[in-house]
């Protein structure tokens, strides 16, 4: 770590234990409308892509039509969801607190879904000021476009930061980018990040 000055972390599956949660709502709404998947099917094919490929996806399972309101009604119930749910990827917040160099959050996901999540698990007070969203930039992971803004914003180029990240496409973003990229690996259902990212790591540990 000592060669880095800035750490950039992605937020689901990173500092957020969310992606399982979200995609038992998917499913759920999915097989609403004839797709029959189930979790284990959603967590590999749509950990990491963006809401829109999600979409796609499912409507070209679905046996019906998706409703105009599908998207909006998919962020209000996994929300509700996350509000009952959601817990800081084990070890994350050690890891933040002991971190002496500055950090911030680049997610794919919409800002108010971010703020959300940290939020609820008490890790809004440490992102504050520091929080970039795919949504923002209207570019989506593995263009790099999200972690070259976070960079710029905190001060440093590529090549001062570390990204941590736990899927193919923000792996690939991180590299596409010019970044150090460390691989969490906890939620790696398709064993994908082993020799693609700069490190792969098992577990949040301060080191």
């Amino acid at each position: 770590m000592s060669k880095y000055k800035c750490v950039i972390f992605d937020c689901d599956g990173v500092l957020v234990d969310s992606e399982p949660i979200a995609n038992q709502v998917l499913v759920e709404m999915a097989n609403e409308y004839g797709a029959n998947i189930d979790l284990d099917y959603a967590l590999r094919n749509f950990k990491g892509t963006s809401m829109q490929n999600c979409y796609a996806q499912v409507a070209e399972l679905a046996t019906q039509r998706l409703p105009d309101d599908f998207m909006p009604s998919f962020r209000e119930r996994s929300f509700e969801s996350f509000r009952k749910n959601i817990q800081p990827v084990d070890g994350v917040t050690e890891v933040i607190e002991n971190l002496d160099i500055p950090f911030c959050v680049a997610s794919s996901g919409p800002e108010n879904k971010i703020r959300l999540n940290l939020e609820l698990t008490g890790l809004l007070p440490h992102f504050e000021g520091n929080i970039f969203s795919c949504f923002t930039v209207r570019k989506w992971k593995p263009d790099p476009a999200v972690f070259l803004w976070a960079a710029e914003s905190m001060g440093f180029h590529p090549s001062e930061c570390l990204v941590i990240e736990d899927s193919m496409s923000g792996v690939k973003a991180a590299l596409n980018g010019g970044f150090d990229v460390f691989g969490f690996t906890a939620h790696d259902y398709n064993n994908e990040l082993e020799g693609n990212a700069t490190l792969t790591l098992m577990r949040c540990h301060n080191s």
